[in-house]
């Protein structure tokens, strides 16, 4: 059961949204547009605000699908290990010739189904970040290390390890975007 729990997570963090959306609703290959990645972000900056919204909701409840399947088939497998494989198929996604996006949204959305208050926190967090900095790559960073402190304050060991694991991989899925803020050519988001 640990085996198809894991494999389905991977399989429906695979699910390309922003590359379904982009086909279905705007006859547009997002992956020719923008940065190439298959998330939120690009789906924002090159489709715009309701295009971005439904990619970057669906990518969360992906993500919270995919932590919710040991509660779901009655096994005890951990959630947050249930829902690391839909992080690395989003970012890898079997659908879409392994290219991705950043695993943002979808580690977002298992966090939501393991703890929803945390989840609230780390959204004011990345918006608060974002209205000042202007940066969502920034802001992402942001949120995951301070779900890593939030880790150590509760003194939850698993979400600690799990969460700087994220934080890794998310340095170096967004190691271009840091090289880009350091030299100032990072496209900042704008509220109009």
């Amino acid at each position: 059961m640990v085996f198809i729990i894991l494999l389905l997570s991977y399989v429906i963090g695979s699910v390309p949204f922003a590359l379904i959306v982009g086909k279905w609703g705007y006859g547009i290959d997002i992956r020719q547009h923008g940065s190439g990645n298959l998330g939120g972000t690009n789906t924002f900056r090159v489709l715009g605000k309701k295009a971005g919204f439904i990619v970057t909701i669906s990518d969360i409840l992906k993500g919270t699908l995919a932590a919710s399947l040991p509660v779901l088939l009655h096994t005890d497998l951990h959630i947050l290990v249930a829902g690391i494989p839909a992080v690395i198929g989003h970012c890898y996604p079997l659908f879409a010739r392994f290219k991705g996006g950043k695993a943002v949204a979808t580690s977002a959305g298992i966090l939501l189904f393991y703890a929803p208050l945390m989840f609230v926190l780390l959204m004011a967090v990345f918006f608060i970040v974002l209205y000042i900095s202007k940066y969502v790559s920034l802001s992402s960073l942001i949120a995951c290390l301070a779900a890593v402190i939030y880790g150590l304050v509760v003194k939850d060991m698993l979400l600690t390890i799990v969460m700087t694991a994220f934080l890794l991989f998310l340095l170096y899925r967004h190691r271009t975007n840091i090289v880009r803020i350091i030299s100032k050519t990072e496209p900042k988001i704008t509220w109009l």
